[in-house]
């Protein structure tokens, strides 16, 4: 399970430019079963996406076809975490 902080590095005036191109990436990514959870950071300086299933090299790659990445306005990273305990309606999470 990865925890992907996501920073914005450009104006929002420019990150809200590219917001329907990043969530079709986004719908993509949870059609696939890949991301699990996604939202803005309140503030909004960024965001955070849960995702699993793929290898952290894997997740860097998919990342950067984000198109924040490929514009420049975003940073990412990366948090590999193992869950362990959680709600019970999220027991399909834990590890």
């Amino acid at each position: 399970m990865f925890a992907i902080l996501v920073e914005y590095l450009r104006p929002l005036d420019e990150i809200d430019a590219l917001v329907p191109a990043h969530r079709a990436f986004l719908k993509t990514q949870y059609d696939a079963g890949v991301f699990l959870l996604s939202g803005p950071q309140v503030p909004r300086t960024g965001g955070l996406i849960l995702a699993r299933g793929l290898s952290r090299e894997a997740l860097e790659a998919l990342t950067q076809q984000d198109p924040f990445y490929q514009a420049g306005a975003a940073r990412y990273q990366i948090i590999e975490f193992a869950p362990n305990l959680s709600a019970d309606a999220l027991s399909f999470l834990r590890t």
